[in-house]
């Protein structure tokens, strides 16, 4: 089965360096039709049954390209934010993705420090302005030498996983593998100064 590529990483075969922080980005499907409609039940309405399907769907995917990791981490939401939903939808995804992989959920281990601003529409720059510096491993957590698997809903503009994976990295992870049940296949929201 051949692995399929974003725009960017084919314009940049063979190259080492990524323009991310995390090694790969992989996805279960595009984001598009009735999952567009799945992934908003499981982010507004806690639908956890539709969190035990995508786990089983990234699952499926993790052990088809033999992704290894360590540690499950879902990608957090600010505390006043989970305070107001009452949950965390990447939490919703990576918890019983943990428990298929038989590998530790390393729920605690990451936290955002800052929160997503208020405006609901972003510019590509504001998105990754947004994030920067808005994460942080929590005090103590053991990140030294481990493989993870980055968990969220979906994957924009790859500002988010991007900033989590720094955090990881610069405390001592070994490898990070940004996974998400969607990707975008063009930002939604284009920069008006973008041609």
């Amino acid at each position: 089965m051949e692995v399929l590529r974003c725009a960017l990483c084919r314009a940049r075969p063979g190259q080492e360096e990524s323009l991310y922080s995390f090694n790969l980005a992989r996805n279960y499907a595009s984001y598009e039709g009735v999952l567009v409609r799945a992934i908003l039940l499981l982010k507004f309405e806690r639908m956890e049954p539709l969190g035990e399907w995508f786990s089983e769907r990234l699952a499926d995917l993790v052990r088809r390209e033999a992704l290894a990791a360590d540690v499950v981490v879902p990608v957090p939401l600010h505390r006043e934010r989970e305070r107001e939903r009452g949950y965390n939808q990447a939490d919703l995804i990576a918890k019983p993705l943990a428990r298929r992989l038989k590998l530790p959920h390393g729920a605690v281990l990451l936290v955002r420090t800052r929160p997503r601003p208020d405006k609901h529409i972003l510019s590509l720059e504001e998105r990754w302005e947004s994030v920067r510096g808005a994460f942080a491993t929590r005090a103590g957590s053991m990140v030294d030498n481990l493989r993870f698997l980055l968990v969220d809903d979906v994957m924009t503009t790859g500002a988010t996983l991007d900033a989590c994976a720094r955090v990881l990295r610069e405390a001592g992870a070994k490898s990070v593998i940004a996974l998400t049940v969607a990707r975008a296949l063009r930002n939604p929201i284009r920069d008006p100064r973008e041609p």
